[in-house]
């Protein structure tokens, strides 16, 4: 039986990252695209030449064509810019709509029965671009923030108590930025809401942090922005889709309806397996979480109103 094929586009930090712990976990073939030449093919063999030590067995290809990505299960696209000293908010969001739009395009083309998985900035716009470009249907386009917020959130949490963060279950909803929505009584230490464990004004600390937990790593790396936790947070929901684990994640998927949100890319709990997004797992909100839900998604329309705008269409 031939193993799945996941094609990884864009060779940076993330997009590397996410190859080798894909290739660690032996989930399938994998395949580096960059259009750097000699970047993704070197990269490509140096983690090859780690199979000996580390004992995978997959094949990991570096390659500037679209090509050897024919036929793949899943494609993670991490292509993109950061924003850079001096550029416009505008200038980031046109860049990076034409890098996925082109990218979606390829991958389209070559494997119609992907899934998707986005992790370019905005995100969630970047998710939207993708749906359209590709055709593709709802269940398998969607993008990775909430995993990584809720990573995130965790990690802040088992700080702050002083435990394990196998015990700590998050949920974050919305958007990916400052108006994303952690829900501090939906989420637990050992199945007690931590609104029993931390004191309210310390649990609001924790949630700022966790907004500008991106934000945070960029100011102290100076040079760049966070890889580790981004590449894994995607490579969780790789590995749920292909061993059909049906886990329940919080991605960036098209509400149709769910939650009182309609056709926006927003951040929701999700069951992921072999079908992509199987179900949207709904939980009742509150009158607050609810508000701040629906703020956020039209944040993200917003956005995607003013690409379609700058687009001219």
């Amino acid at each position: 039986m031939s193993r799945p094929k996941i094609s990884v586009i864009g060779a940076g930090n993330v997009g590397a990252t996410t190859a080798l712990m894909l290739a660690q976990l032996e989930l399938g073939d994998v395949v580096l695209v960059d259009i750097l030449e000699g970047m993704p093919q070197g990269k490509a063999l140096d983690m090859m030449e780690m199979n000996p030590v580390y004992g995978y067995d997959v094949s990991i290809t570096g390659t500037n064509s679209y090509e050897e990505t024919a036929n793949s299960d899943v494609v993670v696209i991490t292509s993109g810019i950061p924003r850079k000293p001096g550029m416009s908010r505008d200038d980031l969001i046109a860049t990076n709509t034409e890098i996925v739009k082109q990218v979606t395009e390829n991958v389209a083309r070559r494997s119609p029965n992907a899934i998707l998985i986005l992790v370019t900035n905005p995100l969630d716009a970047m998710v939207y671009i993708a749906h359209k470009v590709s055709g593709f249907p709802r269940e398998r386009v969607m993008g990775m923030a909430g995993v990584l917020d809720a990573a995130r959130f965790r990690s802040f949490i088992g700080m702050e108590l002083g435990v394990s963060v196998e015990n700590i279950h998050a949920f974050v909803l919305g958007g990916h930025g400052d108006d994303m929505v952690p829900l501090a009584r939906a989420t637990t230490v050992a199945g007690v809401p931590i609104t029993e464990l931390i004191p309210a004004d310390r649990i609001e600390s924790i949630i700022q942090r966790t907004r500008q937990g991106g934000g945070e790593i960029v100011a102290l790396l100076k040079t760049g922005s966070a890889f580790y936790a981004p590449a894994v947070s995607a490579v969780e929901m790789v590995d749920a889709i292909l061993r059909d684990k049906k886990k329940i994640l919080p991605c960036c998927v098209l509400a149709q309806g769910e939650y009182g949100v309609d056709n926006t890319f927003v951040g929701l709990p999700v069951i992921l397996g072999s079908k992509g997004v199987e179900k949207i797992f709904e939980i009742k909100l509150t009158k607050k979480e609810s508000e701040e839900l629906q703020l956020s998604a039209a944040h993200v329309k917003e956005l995607c109103d003013h690409i379609e705008k700058m687009s001219g269409k």
